[in-house]
């Protein structure tokens, strides 16, 4: 801005000098021309022929002029390198000392061959135009002089100069300033954004930037928020996996412990023990397992969709189910569409949904599964016709590690992870699960899906 406003005032001057010599260098012409056009047209008014006295000549022309400001009309009349006499006729001069009364400038001009030029004074520059009058055949008898003292024009583009040089140092202060807050508005979310990451913790990721207005530094704090929320979920996953493990491993670990150190040396208690242990060494991969797929949820790629027949993996998903227990199974219906979904996934969630439907219904009871198309959503559910589902229970049994309060069925071995892998499954598809009365009785556990199409 320094720079920018410096070179204004820099190129202003410039201008205004050059403004000025081209208006004095015209001055210069305008003055000597008319001197010559007279010169060589004008009539001596006494005697009303041609001049012949190059003074005569001189004087009544000088005496019809008006000179400008800071301007002088000089007749020089005399030999070379003689003291000429002049005939002066001027306005106020702006200098200690005017060209009618500096002898050696008036000799310097009057002698030099050129018709115009520059004359450089202590008391300051004279810018000067001459026409020389010749007598007939012979040598300069006299000269016309236009002289301009450019000092006050000069001085006057130097005020401006300075005057541009003060009004530009104002508008860089209050330029600076302006900036100095407006660019603090601006990069305080980025000082924010470091502050807030400088006082994140493994222990508070909840701290937030507050976002204001729509542009960049705004897209940046709600990039840093969204970064926020990704590695507050992954702390939380991995702190509820840690408890999670520490909370189901720590009983089945003191089943193992207690009953190895309690087994004796006879063969028929040490084939029990090594049945019990095996059993809870059992429950136990398949609480790690269970635990690591719910993890697993919270990445991007626990999901991957694909284009798949709608009524193809309904049929391949009733097919696996029928061999998880003696029950009247039933193809309820299937929906003929094209989907966008993961197969795998949607296979393992309606295959947990039988499993718990088997648990909680005894041989020969039916269940039913299948999937049909609501509108911009799709469903794949299964039903049974077991005790159903009490409706304080019916958010309770989707969460790690618990059950309902009033069980359907024989107990299962499972650790009660079932349906929240289920509920993962259709939150990775952007969906959900519930559960609805079965009419008959029992309960209808349904995946919602919005439709995507390949």
């Amino acid at each position: 801005m320094a720079v920018a406003l410096a070179s204004v005032a820099a190129t202003t001057r410039s201008i205004l000098l050059r403004d000025t010599d081209q208006r004095i260098n015209g001055l210069l012409a305008q003055e000597a021309g008319e001197f010559a056009n007279f010169e060589e047209q004008g009539f001596d008014p006494e005697t009303g022929r041609p001049f012949t006295d190059p003074g005569r000549l001189l004087r009544v022309f000088l005496e019809r002029q008006y000179a400008d400001l800071d301007e002088e009309l000089v007749g020089l009349v005399g030999e070379v390198g003689s003291r000429p006499t002049q005939i002066i006729q001027q306005r106020e001069i702006p200098v200690d000392r005017p060209l009618h009364e500096d002898a050696d400038a008036r000799r310097r001009i009057y002698a030099s061959p050129d018709s115009s030029g520059t004359l450089d004074r202590p008391e300051g520059e004279i810018r000067w135009a001459k026409v020389t009058v010749a007598r007939y055949g012979g040598e300069p008898a006299a000269a016309f002089v236009v002289a301009f003292h450019p000092g006050r024009e000069q001085a006057r583009a130097d005020e401006v100069f300075r005057v541009l040089l003060a009004i530009s140092g104002v508008a860089l202060l209050m330029t600076t300033g302006i900036a100095w807050v407006v660019a603090g508005r601006i990069l305080k979310p980025v000082r924010l954004v470091r502050t807030t990451a400088a006082q994140l913790t493994e222990q508070d990721l909840t701290r937030r930037i507050p976002v204001h207005g729509h542009d960049d530094v705004a897209a940046l704090a709600e990039t840093f928020n969204a970064m926020l929320d990704r590695l507050e979920r992954a702390f939380a996953t991995q702190r509820r996996f840690v408890d999670d493990a520490g909370h189901e491993l720590r009983t089945p670990i003191t089943i193992v412990r207690g009953h190895l150190e309690l087994m004796g040396d006879d063969p028929a208690e040490r084939e029990e023990t090594v049945r019990l242990v095996t059993d809870e060494l059992d429950r136990m991969s398949r609480i790690v397992e269970d635990l690591l797929l719910l993890a697993k949820a919270e990445r991007p790629d626990f999901v991957t969709p694909e284009p798949v027949q709608l009524a193809e993996l309904t049929a391949d998903v009733y097919v696996k189910a029928r061999t998880l227990g003696d029950r009247e199974w039933v193809l309820d219906g299937v929906a003929d569409r094209e989907v966008l979904l993961d197969p795998q996934r949607i296979t393992q969630a309606m295959v947990q949904l039988a499993q718990n439907a088997v648990q909680h219904t005894t041989a020969g009871q039916r269940i039913r599964m299948g999937s049909r198309a609501d509108g911009p959503r799709i469903e794949l559910y299964v039903a049974d016709s077991g005790p159903g589902v009490q409706p304080q229970d019916a958010e309770v049994i989707f969460e790690r590690f618990r059950r309902g309060t009033a069980r359907r069925g024989v107990r299962g071995t499972g650790a009660g992870l079932g349906l929240s892998i289920v509920r993962a499954i259709a939150e990775g598809h952007g969906g959900r699960v519930g559960l609805r009365p079965t009419e008959g009785g029992g309960v209808t556990f349904v995946l919602t899906l919005e439709e995507a199409r390949p």
